[in-house]
């Protein structure tokens, strides 16, 4: 088959892809009225198998149904198809935003929904609303610093980059984990599905800058075919098969920028910040970031140093 013919066939699969995808009602159909968690363990399963052929088929296959660029991948050939998945970067592909009162972009991500959190409610759509309570748990000490601060939800693709990093200079001090479901989501259904981030699998890792100590939330939430979500200063791979404690005391720094885990696949990680904070200018749901761009500012009168909050 020569260039040409790929190139057609290519942009005949987008246009059969794209057309498929705007029927909202069958997408929402094709994936959440299936058995999600069986269907994610399958993934797990087979997206590790080490077999050329396996794996060569299945990455044709993404290649004609996604937009998958490598271009930036760190090598040029993988070993299975979760190792394309959880690919690293070549060094240099992405640019962490140096400003010291910038909160950067944990990852890659299309914006969703974002601004400011009302009290404790949250929209995931417009009519949508969700609580603080809800998506952390009953512990006011975990939600209470976000009460009327600022949210920005950040959607990974299945084709995106699925490794995240630290927003800022960090100490993570404490993980909880909330065993759930695996809805999809995407934007459709997440204008079906009431209260879908506080039904799925997720995690709350609670961070507190270096500089004015400030508290973070970053919440991964799993979703079908992708529910497992590896942390590196954690032993166990958090997902729907874990089966130990959900309250995770921890003790682990990074600087902005550092590789703090990863989805398996991808999905999506909820930003909270307390009052003070404000999305950066231009940013509105439907944006693309690449991770390291400015996602926040901090408050205004934040000291230029501080020492690292133990």
């Amino acid at each position: 088959m020569n260039l040409t013919m790929k190139m057609r066939m290519k942009a005949t699969m987008k246009t059969w892809r794209d057309r498929v995808l705007q029927q909202e009602d069958l997408n929402f159909l094709l994936t959440n009225r299936v058995p999600r968690i069986a269907l994610t363990r399958f993934m797990g399963w087979f997206s590790q198998i080490r077999q050329p052929l396996v794996r060569s088929l299945s990455l044709r296959a993404w290649r004609l149904f996604g937009d998958l660029d490598l271009s930036d991948a760190k090598k040029p050939r993988f070993d299975s198809l979760h190792d394309c998945f959880i690919r690293e970067l070549r060094p240099g592909a992405r640019l962490v935003d140096a400003d010291p009162q910038v909160l950067a972009s944990p990852c890659d991500a299309i914006l969703g929904a974002c601004g400011p959190v009302q009290g404790l409610a949250v929209f995931q759509a417009k009519g949508f609303p969700y609580t603080l309570p809800e998506l952390f748990g009953r512990d006011p000490e975990a939600f209470a610093p976000y009460r009327d601060g600022v949210f920005a939800t950040l959607r990974l693709t299945a084709s995106m980059y699925h490794r995240f990093h630290a927003p800022h200079d960090c100490r993570v001090h404490h993980v909880t984990h909330h065993s759930g479901d695996t809805w999809n989501v995407n934007p459709i259904a997440l204008k079906r599905v009431q209260k879908l981030f506080c039904r799925n699998e997720r995690a709350v890792i609670h961070t507190r800058t270096t500089l004015g100590g400030h508290p973070i939330a970053l919440v991964p939430v799993a979703a079908i075919l992708v529910a497992s979500l590896r942390l590196h200063w954690l032993a166990p791979l958090l997902g729907v098969d874990y089966r130990g404690p959900d309250e995770l005391p921890c003790d682990a720094h990074f600087l902005k920028g550092q590789e703090m885990g990863w989805f398996q696949h991808g999905s999506t990680i909820i930003v909270f910040a307390p009052q003070g904070f404000t999305l950066a200018p231009g940013l509105a749901t439907g944006s693309r970031l690449r991770m390291g761009q400015v996602l926040l500012r901090l408050p205004p009168g934040t000291p230029a140093r501080s020492p690292i909050v133990r």
